[in-house]
Formats: structure tokens, sequence, C-alpha cells
């Protein structure tokens, strides 16, 4: 379980699948306890949430980041968030389906992002520091430093989908972290700027 910013705690689990590691967040946000996107916890990663629990909310940022939340749900007894537009498609009854531009605990806003892998993609924005930007599978941190997208075939419409990705950047935001591969801590917003004019 590494610090990455004030209240907020990431934790990694190797996919030999994916070659990637797929991240999970921790955050103590006012006296909210809030896990994004829990992949398989370590026993250090699960000691260290209970010790500083309990938690209140799982938040899921697209239908195929589900991974372990229903697990820690019940675990934990918590709040279970999905995206409305996602929900149908999940294998889940949550306590709650967020929609876009919603405020989510812990003065998170929802941001849904169209053309993306799933119609219920979002991303994560909390206005705290110089910003930070949570994504799901928007945008891959791969390789480190940088950003890239998953392969065209996942998308319905390939050709749109940097399109749908530059409302990110109405958001002023420094570090951006992602679900999937190495988030980026600082300058994060240049880097998405740069990717987005490149030619797809």
């Amino acid at each position: 379980m590494k610090q990455i910013f004030p209240g907020i705690w990431q934790w990694t689990w190797f996919s030999d699948e994916k070659q990637l590691d797929f991240n999970g967040l921790f955050l103590m946000v006012g006296e909210h306890k809030i896990l994004v996107d829990p992949p398989l916890m370590t026993a250090e990663a699960r000691s260290f949430v209970r010790r500083n629990g309990p938690v209140d909310y799982i938040i899921v940022t697209n239908r195929d980041h589900l991974r372990e939340a229903a697990a820690y749900q019940a675990e934990f007894t918590c709040w279970l968030y999905v995206p409305e537009a996602d929900a149908a498609q999940m294998d889940v009854t949550p306590t709650k389906r967020y929609t876009d531009g919603e405020l989510l605990p812990g003065g998170i806003w929802a941001i849904r992002l169209s053309d993306q892998k799933s119609p219920g993609e979002s991303a994560l924005f909390l206005d705290r520091g110089q910003g930070i930007m949570i994504v799901g599978d928007a945008l891959i941190g791969k390789p480190a430093g940088a950003v890239s997208l998953l392969p065209a075939e996942k998308y319905p419409d390939a050709a749109k989908v940097k399109d749908g990705l530059r409302r990110l950047l109405k958001y002023n935001f420094d570090g951006l972290v992602v679900g999937d591969g190495a988030s980026i801590l600082a300058g994060g917003k240049p880097v998405v700027e740069r990717f987005l004019s490149l030619p797809s």
C-alpha cells in the first residue's frame, strides 16, 4: 500500500494475462473511506484498510473494473456505486447507480466519457491540491510516464475515442491516477494533452 497523495493510497495486483499492474485506491477524504476499482488485495493492503477503516463506499469506474468490488462490499459492509450506463452489463446489484456530473461521496465528481470501451466509462475528479484525475480504462499508464489506449478492437468506434477523452482537458489536474499501468503523479494534464494531439 503506497501513499501517492495526501489521503490517497494505491495498491497493485499484477495481471499475468495483461502484463500490467491493476491498481486499486483507498481514499480517506473528509469523513469518508472509499475504495476505487479494487483488485485483489494483499494481506498487507487488507490489514492497512482494516486499520484505517471502516470503508464506507466502493466506486467503480466501468463495467470491467468491478474486479473484487462485490467481495469487498460484502466484507466491509459498505455501499457500492457503479456507472448508470454500465449497470445493466454488470453482474452485481449496486447500492447506487451514479450519473454524469454527479457529486459522489468525498467530493468526487463523476465525468462520463463518450465513445469509450463501455457506455458508462467514467473518470473521477478530485479537486484537491493541484487536482487529481482518476481514470479506469479511459487511459492506460503504459509506458511509464506516458499514456496509451486499449487495442482498437476494444472500442465500438476507435476513431472517436480521443474525441471523447478531450472532455478531461476541461478540468485542472496535475495527478493522473490510472486503473491499469503506471500513474503519473505530477504533470499529468500536459501528458494527456500531448497524447490527444497526436494523430491516431
